[in-house]
């Protein structure tokens, strides 16, 4: 089956609102769920809320991992429903973890978990902020970022634009599509409707209180803008990106493969290069237990751990 974004969009949707489940008790270290569905039911539990683990604003960032890690879901995920693997991994490994949902369908609870439906611009913004009170709240100089698919373009946007690139160290991309994809969806603008028709910001993003916000290039896409003077790529970070042959939205799938230029350090990951037993896809991605290692090692390269090789399925990643 070849899912395109409004199945994804259509089935997140539906499993929100018709799933239900029992609450689960978290014992520390916190249970790591690896299936990526998983995530709605714990927002069905939790409604509106974050998962057990992430945006603690009392955690205080180690001297071990000094930046708080920022996670930033993909096109209709949220806070809750895009981490279900990923934020017990980090908290467990003794990061301070925080997710943000961004871009919502409406402010109305189910829908306002069906995030990144927004202008990009604005959903910059709204990065630029959440990030600008976790840095404030924590103490801490700096954030890591991992991304998923939109997420890691909307990151690039705040790094570019709206003075971002100061307060990035590392930057883990999964499944990013840097030089685009041909399977016909359209990932940047499935905004008018939603933004006109259910009252999400508008599309002028302020422009004060910024000292360090630059001006886009003028007439071009939010895609062009992250590609301009010289690529997605930002001076001062470390970038790590990790793609699937079997990512089915992002293709071909060496489109989130993409050299740095001198002075930047950038690693690129193909999941199989290791695994031929890994089928991870778009979705599981995310939430496998060989990408979490990964991840784990992408922002800690002075303590690696050892990546398993396991059967990953697509979709869920159990």
């Amino acid at each position: 089956m070849r899912w395109t974004l409004r199945s994804v969009l259509v089935t997140t949707i539906l499993l929100v609102i018709g799933m239900g489940i029992a609450p689960a008790a978290h014992a520390a270290p916190l249970p790591v769920t690896y299936n990526f569905l998983a995530g709605i039911p714990a927002e069905l539990v939790n409604p509106g809320g974050s998962l057990p683990g992430s945006n603690d604003y009392t955690c205080t960032p180690s001297a071990e991992h000094p930046n708080p890690v920022v996670l930033v879901h993909g096109t209709a995920g949220s806070q809750q429903t895009n981490w279900i693997s990923m934020v017990p991994t980090l908290k467990n490994a003794g990061y301070c973890v925080f997710a943000l949902t961004y871009g919502e369908l409406s402010p109305v609870w189910p829908a306002s978990r069906i995030g990144g439906l927004g202008p990009k611009d604005v959903s910059a913004w709204e990065l630029k902020l959440f990030v600008d009170d976790v840095l404030a709240k924590t103490g801490a100089e700096k954030v890591d970022v991992v991304g998923h698919s939109q997420g890691t373009q909307i990151p690039t946007y705040w790094a570019k634009y709206y003075g971002g690139a100061a307060d990035i160290d590392k930057y883990v991309s999964l499944a990013p599509y840097w030089q685009g994809s041909d399977d016909g969806s359209n990932y940047s603008d499935i905004s008018a409707v939603f933004v006109e028709g259910l009252g999400l910001p508008p599309a002028a993003v302020p422009d004060t209180n910024c000292p360090d916000c630059v001006p886009a290039p003028g007439d071009v896409t939010f895609e062009a803008a992250i590609d301009a003077g010289g690529g997605p790529y930002v001076e001062g970070i470390t970038y790590t990106n990790i793609v699937t042959q079997y990512d089915q939205l992002v293709t071909p799938y060496t489109s989130g493969i993409l050299a740095g230029p001198p002075g930047i350090e950038v690693t690129n990951i193909v999941v199989q290069d290791t695994c031929s037993a890994d089928r991870s896809d778009h979705l599981s991605i995310v939430a496998n237990q060989r990408t979490a290692a990964m991840v784990l090692n992408a922002l800690d390269p002075e303590h690696p751990r050892g990546v398993p090789c396991l059967a990953v399925p697509p979709y869920t990643g159990a």
